[in-house]
Formats: C-alpha cells, structure tokens, sequence
C-alpha cells in the first residue's frame, strides 16, 4: 500500500496501519514543500514524525519530536542570542545534521531518508515526495511567507489570500516515488492538510495522472466546518474550496474513488465517488488501528 502523508494526521493512521499490515508492505511518500533550514542544517518535519513513528521514538503527546527529548542546544542558543523558528530537541537535531551532512556529500533527500530509515531498523519505505527543491508560501497582507514562518513564528494568525508552491512546476517525483507505483495499485491519503500537506505531493507534474489509474481512498481531516488540527480551513477557503470533507472531495475529485468522513460529520452526496462513514477521531491506538482495518477492507473487499 502506498500512503500520501503530511504531518500529523496520517502518521496517527499509519500507527494503527503498521499493526494491521506488514510494515514491509507499507511505502509512505512523504511532503516536503515544509521543509527549512535551521541553524544550517535540513529539518523535514513531515518526514521526521514518519520516520520517529516507525522507529518508536515518536512524541505521541505533540505528535512531532522525539519522546523524552532534551533541549539543551536550544536553550544554550537561545542564551547566546541565537534565534531558532523551531524549538528542536537534541536527539532530533542529530537526525537533521547527519541528513545535512550526508546532503552535503553528494546524496539526494531519498538517499539521506534511506539511510536514515536504516539506521532507525525500519522496514517500511519512506520516500520524500521529491529531491526537488519546493517550498510551500502562505500569501498574506503581510507579504508572503514560507509556511513555517506563517505558522510558528505568526501562530498562523495573518489572513490567508493565498497559497503557492514555489518551484512545483520544475519539480518532479523522484524515481524512487516513481517506481512504487509500478506495482501497487492502492493508494490511501491520510487525514492530513489537503493544501499544504497533500497538496505539494498531488501538484508534483504527472502525479495526478498516476492516481487516477489507481484506486485511491482518502480520509477526511474536516469534521463538520472545522479541521480536526492545524490550519487547513483557512488554506482551504482561501484557496475556494469549502471548508467540509465535501471540500475535501473537491480537493482530489479527479482521481478519488473513496472518501471516508467520521460517523458525526455532515451528509455528503457524490454520484460517482463512494462515501463510507467511521471513526475518524484516533484518539488511542486501538481507534487508529479499527480504521486502518476499514481502509485495507476497502482496498481487499471492494
């Protein structure tokens, strides 16, 4: 199975996903239109919450971070007078200088994410959605902004005109991200910003037409008018679309075959794409796990 993945959302699915199918079945492609610098070196944040999820090391209470991190470089920074965007933990800011380090050596993102998914001991595949450069800007009355800076330094505050992707159009899917398509004809996209999460994967040239050739189930992140995190329902509106899974549906309608929306949301009616009601609230493992099963059911019985 291959899973489309932002940040939070999905990685809370695919924890329950790892417990219902082999991990070695398992091939997330991961966004990186969020990816920055900091203090010289490469944080992926997407990636990372992957990648500690399938090491076991993921903080489960903020779903981003390592469990029991220190912060001891950070701080020390701070005392300096070195301001970081990102709050970043010590055993964290080892994943980001050797990802640096290895970068810096030649390799491409796919090659450092490998090696690091290595050295973790995980068997499934995490791929960056492209070796590319992109980065997602929030367009605001306050000038635009890389979506860290909208969203940890602005707290997400500053209205919304706009979203771009700066350097989609020259960006391609990596090879690797290629291949896994070869073979594999389910494709789930997880409960994650449709805009700015999934949104840079979907954009990558071509890769709409791939999905469409597939089956492909999604998960709603909207219940109701209202994101169950994070910011997708000001993205959402500003970029016209509804903030409700109908939105959602909207959002991939060209190549969904599934949408599946939490048992309390609103009623939404397709002529040509399935609607299929759940739990979506993966407040414990075993919530997370009952709907990875309906999700495989809906790739195995359908």
């Amino acid at each position: 199975m291959i899973i489309l993945s932002g940040g939070t959302g999905t990685p809370k699915l695919l924890a329950g996903m790892r417990r219902t199918i082999p991990e070695e079945n398992i091939t997330v492609i991961v966004n990186t239109a969020e990816d920055t610098n900091v203090s010289g070196n490469l944080v992926c944040p997407d990636i990372d919450t992957v990648l500690y999820l399938f090491a076991d090391t993921i903080d489960s209470k903020k779903w981003w971070g390592i469990r029991d991190d220190t912060f001891i470089t950070h701080e020390s920074l701070t005392e300096i007078g070195h301001h970081e965007l990102m709050r970043i933990g010590d055993r964290d800011r080892a994943t980001h200088i050797l990802r640096s380090d290895l970068i810096r050596k030649g390799y491409s993102l796919t090659e450092t994410i490998r090696e690091l998914a290595r050295s973790f001991g995980i068997s499934a595949t995490i791929l960056p959605m492209t070796d590319c450069e992109v980065a997602t800007q929030i367009i605001t009355p306050e000038g635009d902004m890389h979506f860290q800076e909208y969203w940890l330094t602005h707290a997400g505050e500053p209205e919304v005109l706009g979203v771009q992707i700066n350097g989609i159009e020259d960006a391609a899917p990596s090879d690797a991200v290629l291949s896994s398509f070869d073979n594999e004809e389910h494709v789930l996209i997880g409960p994650s910003n449709p805009i700015t999460s999934i949104g840079p994967i979907i954009s990558l040239p071509g890769m709409r037409k791939i999905l469409r050739r597939k089956r492909v189930v999604a998960v709603s992140p909207i219940i109701g008018s209202a994101p169950v995190s994070g910011p997708a329902g000001r993205l959402m509106h500003a970029c016209g679309y509804d903030v409700s899974s109908g939105g959602v549906l909207e959002c991939y309608r060209d190549f969904l075959d599934v949408l599946v929306i939490d048992q309390h949301d609103i009623d939404i009616k397709s002529d040509d794409i399935e609607i299929v009601r759940a739990d979506t609230m993966m407040t414990s493992i075993d919530k997370s796990m009952a709907l990875a099963r309906l999700v495989v059911d809906l790739f195995t019985h359908r």
